[in-house]
């Protein structure tokens, strides 16, 4: 019986599920809670922040991962997780915005998170991934 037990929890955590993806391979889409900050500077990746950029907890999201965002209103869109933070926890996400007055606006939503793609976890070299930015409300850029 421990056997059985064993194999079956082998199975489940190196399933394709386990990384974020449905078994038919299509993107996974999952209730994430979002806040904004306002914080300039250099991120976890080695990035400055800029529009397009999020925050998250590496062992949901590891750096680099490309996800879709809904339900945030204007803020919709494509990000590229590039920054951690200490109250970035779980199924949460912390969008870069330009202004502390922006960040407070936004404060705390429900919103819908597609992984289009795992990161590596490693901090990005220079003019890597954030040449590419990442806009609220365009799917454009990202994945052509």
């Amino acid at each position: 019986m421990r056997s059985i037990l064993a194999l079956w929890v082998t199975y489940i955590l190196s399933s394709t599920v386990a990384w974020g993806r449905t078994t038919d391979g299509l993107p996974l889409t999952q209730t994430f809670i979002a806040t904004a900050y306002a914080q300039k500077g250099q991120t976890a990746s080695g990035a400055m922040t800029h529009v397009g950029l999020v925050a998250a907890d590496p062992a949901v999201l590891p750096l680099g991962s490309r996800i879709h965002v809904t339900g945030a209103g204007e803020y919709s869109g494509e990000y590229l997780v590039a920054d951690t933070g200490a109250l970035v926890k779980g199924r949460h996400i912390d969008i870069f915005m330009p202004s502390r007055a922006e960040a407070m606006k936004f404060g705390k939503q429900r919103v819908m998170v597609q992984i289009r793609r795992i990161g590596n976890g490693k901090r990005f070299r220079r003019n890597q991934e954030t040449s590419r930015r990442a806009q609220p409300g365009n799917d454009a850029g990202l994945f052509s």
